[in-house]
C-alpha cells in the first residue's frame, strides 16, 4: 500500500498527465481549472500542483479526514487524492478566502 507522501509526490510529478486524463473524463472541471489558472497566471498543470501545495499547508484537520476517507474508499486513491485537492482548492478560491488569501497575509 503507497503512503499518503507517496501519493502526493506521484502526483505532483504527474500533473500533466492528470490534465490528459481530465480532458477526456471531466471536461467541465478541466475547464473549471483551465478558468482559475488563467485568473492567477498560471497554467493548469501548475494550478494543479499548486493545488497540492495549497491543501497540503491550509486544510484544516476535517478536510484531511475527508480525504483520507475518500482515498480509503477509492479504488483509485491517488485520482481521489488529486480529484479532493483540486476541487478543495477551486472552493475556497470561489469563496473568496481559502490558500490564496492565506498566501498574501
Amino acid at each position: 500500500m503507497a503512503m499518503l507522501g507517496d501519493i502526493l509526490a506521484e502526483a505532483r510529478r504527474s500533473s500533466d498527465e492528470f490534465e490528459s486524463w481530465l480532458g477526456e473524463c471531466m471536461p467541465d472541471l478541466l475547464a473549471r481549472i483551465g478558468k482559475a489558472a488563467e485568473r492567477s497566471g498560471e497554467s493548469a498543470a501548475e494550478y494543479v500542483r499548486g493545488a497540492l501545495a495549497d491543501f497540503s499547508q491550509f486544510a484544516s484537520e476535517e478536510e484531511w479526514a475527508g480525504l483520507t476517507s475518500r482515498m480509503r474508499d477509492s479504488a483509485d486513491p491517488g485520482t481521489a487524492c488529486l480529484l479532493t485537492m483540486v476541487r478543495w482548492r477551486l472552493a475556497t478560491e470561489s469563496a473568496g478566502g481559502g490558500a490564496e488569501h492565506d498566501r498574501r497575509t
